[in-house]
Parts: C-alpha cells; sequence; structure tokens
C-alpha cells in the first residue's frame, strides 16, 4: 500500500521571518496636539472649532454639547479642541465672550453723551442687539445654558460683572455705582426675558420703540435718579 506524502508548500508565509525584520505592533499614539494631517488643522481651525462651539452650545445647551461633537462639526480632530480652548468650560468662555461681544460696547454709549440721557441710549442699544436675529440667536444660546447650568452662569455672571457692569458704574457720578448699574441691568434683562426667551403678549410683538420709550425712564433713574424721589 503505496502512502502519499503531502509535497512541501514552499510558500514564504510559512517561513519565519528574517531576523531582524520581526513584525511591530504600531507605535502608540502620542497624547498632546495631533499630528497635522491627522487633526484638520491649518488656516482657520480655531475659528472653526468656535464657530461650531456656539452652534453646539445653541442646539444642545451646555450640558449635553461635547468636545466631540464640537470637533466633528469643525472636522477637527478632539484633541485640537482641548489644545486651542482647554476643557468645555473653557470653550464655552470663548463662546461666550465671542457672542457677547457687540454688547460690550454699552459702556461706549453712555458716554456717547450727557449722563442725564443715558437710559435712553443704552435702552435702545441693549434692547436694538435683541431684535437683529444674527445677534440674537447666540445671545439666547447663552442665556439659555446659564440659567439651566450653574457652571455656564458663572461664566456669564464673571463676563458681565467685569466687562460690562463694572465699566458702566465706572462712568456714573452718583452714589452707589456699582447697585445702580447692575440695577439698570436687571431692568433690561427682564425685558429681554419676557419679550425673546418667555414671549409674553403683548411685550414680546410690541413696537420695539414703544418698548424702549416706555423702559428708558425706568433705566434712567437706576442709572442717575434720587432713590428717594
Amino acid at each position: 500500500m503505496t502512502t502519499s506524502e503531502e509535497p512541501p508548500t514552499g510558500g514564504r508565509e510559512d517561513q519565519p521571518p528574517a531576523r531582524g525584520q520581526e513584525e511591530r505592533p504600531p507605535a502608540p499614539r502620542r497624547r498632546g496636539r495631533p499630528a497635522r494631517a491627522d487633526a484638520g488643522d491649518g488656516p482657520g481651525a480655531r475659528e472653526r472649532i468656535l464657530t461650531a462651539a456656539r452652534a453646539e452650545f445653541a442646539e444642545r445647551g451646555y450640558d449635553k454639547a461635547s468636545i466631540r461633537g464640537m470637533a466633528r462639526s469643525a472636522g477637527v480632530d478632539p484633541a485640537l479642541v482641548h489644545h486651542y480652548f482647554g476643557p468645555k468650560e473653557q470653550i464655552f468662555a470663548a463662546a461666550v465672550e465671542t457672542a457677547f461681544a457687540p454688547a460690550l460696547d454699552a459702556q461706549a454709549v453712555v458716554v456717547q453723551g450727557p449722563l442725564d440721557s443715558a437710559g435712553e441710549r443704552l435702552t435702545r442699544f441693549v434692547l436694538g442687539l435683541w431684535e437683529d436675529p444674527v445677534t440674537r440667536e447666540p445671545l439666547l444660546a447663552i442665556v439659555r445654558s446659564a440659567v439651566a447650568n450653574e457652571a455656564a452662569a458663572e461664566v456669564f455672571r464673571n463676563l458681565v460683572y467685569t466687562r460690562l457692569m463694572t465699566r458702566i458704574a465706572a462712568e456714573l457720578t452718583a452714589p452707589d455705582a456699582q447697585l445702580r448699574s447692575e440695577l439698570a441691568a436687571a431692568h433690561l434683562v427682564g425685558v429681554i426675558m419676557l419679550r425673546h426667551v418667555i414671549k409674553i403678549e403683548p411685550l414680546a410683538s410690541r413696537d420695539i420703540g414703544q418698548v424702549v420709550a416706555m423702559v428708558a425712564p425706568a433705566v434712567q433713574r437706576h442709572l442717575t435718579g434720587d432713590p428717594a424721589a
């Protein structure tokens, strides 16, 4: 009885790799800033991330917004988001400052004329920002996040206090300037919340000129009026 033997394969795949040519595992990914080719880095990357972050916060709110979602929208690696901005609260702070930038001109509005008409100028300027959809939508996203989350509220509070109310107070000559500035801001924010966030009628649909005419005297009293009067 003949026994057939299997012929040797002779294939290169059965032979062990030559010495020094063993397969090596891929190098682990380094932490920190990703390679430019993988990250989507380049001109405008920071601005794209910031735009994506504002959209993410506006759509999902502070709590549900994620760095991965921002990176995906911006077309970059999440590590690049961390590289430019750090953790989520710092990204939110940068987004808030950008969105809130138009409102920071309020101090200049106060000093554009005599203090006894500053209430009308300030009211028209602040409420006007909320009438323009371009400036209103980013501001609405900030307010909604600040109302719902304490960390977001802290970021917003610090910005409003240091960059807006304290600077307006510095232009006032009456006693309790800081309190006056805060009361004026409180009055305007209340109007904004009822008109644009809660949307209570008839305030929500009333002509802005009429709203300014009715609110401005109260704001003026906060800024310069006699509390005892």
